[in-house]
């Protein structure tokens, strides 16, 4: 895509924070994140945790990391080690220790009870099947419940026994008694607690009935104090729940919510479900394979937490949806590479050069800047007789405006020499396999007298050069809605087969010896690169390509 305009991000939410602080409606602002431990985080969640962070930050108000855990049978340790690395990562720090939802478990059954009390709860016997027939539809009124008029004292056993785990799941819920005909499916009677006897990772055995998470969300707010419920907008028709339990019970204080629209990115899938079918099924290496929209898919790619919250404030926020082009996301990780990242060669498919005038066991070392605008010192590279260039830098019959070495022709080598391809040795297949060349010994740092060369490649030194393995990733997607299945179909059927292609017995230059996990470089003419955080190391240099030098996607 082209280079976008950035301007002011748009964000409506702030002029609302803005205007209650103004008022004197709250003397500081509290946000929370409530991820749901249920997976890693995406790329739309980023925009969440910026939103949220990002408010309390700027009004000098603090954010709560909370775990929405109601649901323990889908939930694990893994996932909640794993996102608060991601909130860090980005740059944030939630106020005071993480919370959960789980530890207001307590208090959330006794506001259960004092609705029970109030004559507004019931313990319905339906079961899941016969209470979807019960709830109507989008067209049709809900019906009551045959056990919507038991009895407080009724209601106050059953829920007791249910607690006490003596039903299985799904004989019994508990649910709130507020109107079946309402034209707002979410508050036909919604389920409060429902029976589950499954292992919690922080409460353990204690529990066999867990809150919905439409109970317990508003009511963790109000405990905690949340000014600014900040949430996507599909939780827009939960809003009048939300608020009918914050009326109905006594809360300390009455948070109120708002919604904006979700981050909807093309060639991407962020459903959690999904995101899950990709790793349980193997189509992917793990929640963070580098082709995976996870915060630590892209950690581990390349991408720097500063490119992916510059994304963020690129795209605003706002109440209407749409689809943002991932080129966006693309070019801010460029333009941070372009500026930081250290430059470096890496010659991906090997083809020896012999320069047959250079003298034998002579050794320069020539010295090129890491950095061509930055001053972050050099690197050094030995030049002599024997080196490695590009296979794709020479041809025979070279196609209109190539500009590379061809036989006769003359290319000049990144920060050394002009050469010459003299000859081209093949094997008994035909294939080329080495090349003799010529220099000129007085073109180091200048340009040859009479002619121009055009060209300039990259190289490495043959004897100095260190093998690495190269993953060239890409999108995992050809189709800029992989959702959108064809003839019954899924959106498996749209992963791209070219995703990753695993290059090995690359050559590098001999300064990426030193490179660490999650070290990013340009590899010139390449694109750009980090040493891979899982499988990198002293005796085995892996890179992943985090993104090329150019959207090649731009035409499609």
């Amino acid at each position: 895509m082209s280079k976008p305009e950035i301007t002011a991000a748009t964000n409506f939410l702030r002029a609302i924070v803005q205007a209650d602080l103004d008022a004197g409606k709250h003397a500081k602002i509290i946000t929370r994140f409530p991820p749901e431990p249920n997976g890693y985080l995406h790329i739309g969640h980023a925009k969440s945790i910026c939103l949220n962070f990002g408010l309390a930050e700027e009004f000098g108000g603090q954010c709560n990391l909370r775990f929405d855990d109601t649901n323990p049978a889908k939930e694990d340790q893994e996932y909640i080690d794993a996102i608060k690395a991601d909130v860090e990562w980005l740059g944030f720090k939630w106020a005071g220790d993480e919370h959960y939802a789980s530890d207001y478990f307590e208090q959330l059954h006794a506001w259960a009870v004092y609705l029970i009390e109030a004559g507004k709860a019931y313990v319905c016997d339906l079961t899941p099947e016969q209470a979807r027939e019960y709830r109507g539809s989008l067209t049709e009124p809900g019906r009551d419940s045959p056990f919507r008029e038991r009895s407080v004292a009724e209601n106050l056993e059953l829920f007791a026994r249910m607690k006490a785990g003596e039903f299985p799941d799904g004989t019994r819920a508990l649910r709130a008694k507020i109107d079946m005909a309402s034209p707002n499916m979410n508050l036909r009677d919604p389920i409060l607690y429902r029976i589950r006897h499954a292992h919690h990772h922080q409460t353990g055995d204690k529990w066999c009935i867990y809150p919905s998470y439409d109970f317990t969300h508003g009511q963790s707010d109000a405990i905690e104090g949340v000014t600014h419920s900040i949430c996507t907008l599909e939780f827009e028709d939960h809003r009048p729940l939300y608020e009918w339990f914050l009326e109905n019970l006594p809360v300390p204080v009455r948070p109120r919510q708002y919604e904006f629209a979700r981050l909807n990115l093309n060639y991407t899938v962020t459903s959690k479900r999904k995101l899950k079918q990709l790793v349980d099924e193997r189509h992917v290496n793990g929640w963070d394979d580098p082709r995976m929209s996870t915060l630590s898919g892209f950690r581990r790619r390349g991408y720097t937490p500063a490119s992916i919250r510059t994304f963020c404030d690129m795209i605003g926020v706002n109440r209407a949806g749409g689809v943002v082009d991932v080129g966006m996301l693309e070019f801010a990780i460029r333009d941070d590479l372009d500026a930081n990242a250290a430059r470096a060669m890496c010659v991906l498919k090997p083809l020896k050069v012999v320069i047959t005038n250079y003298p034998e066991g002579q050794v320069e070392q020539l010295q090129l800047p890491r950095h061509p605008k930055q001053d972050i010192g050099v690197r050094v590279l030995p030049f002599s007789r024997e080196i490695y260039i590009d296979a794709s830098d020479f041809e025979e019959n070279p196609p209109a405006g190539y500009k590379r070495l061809v036989p006769g022709g003359e290319v000049r080598l990144r920060g050394s020499y002009v050469i010459r391809a003299d000859e081209a040795l093949k094997d008994a297949a035909g294939n080329i396999v080495e090349l003799r060349c010529s220099y000129d010994e007085n073109t180091l740092g200048k340009n040859p007298e009479g002619r121009k060369v055009k060209g300039v490649i990259h190289w490495v030194p043959l004897a100095e050069s260190i093998e690495c393995e190269v993953r060239l990733y890409d999108r995992l997607f050809k189709s800029a809605n992989p959702e959108k299945a064809e003839q019954g179909g899924s959106f498996l059927d749209n992963i791209n087969p070219d995703s990753l292609v695993v290059l090995q017995g690359c050559r590098a230059e001999p300064s990426l010896a030193s490179a660490t996990p999650q070290e990013r470089f340009q590899f010139e003419r390449e694109g750009y690169f980090c040493a891979d955080s899982r499988d990198s190391g002293p005796d085995a240099l892996v890179f992943n390509r985090t993104v090329t030098l150019r959207d090649s996607w731009g035409g499609q």
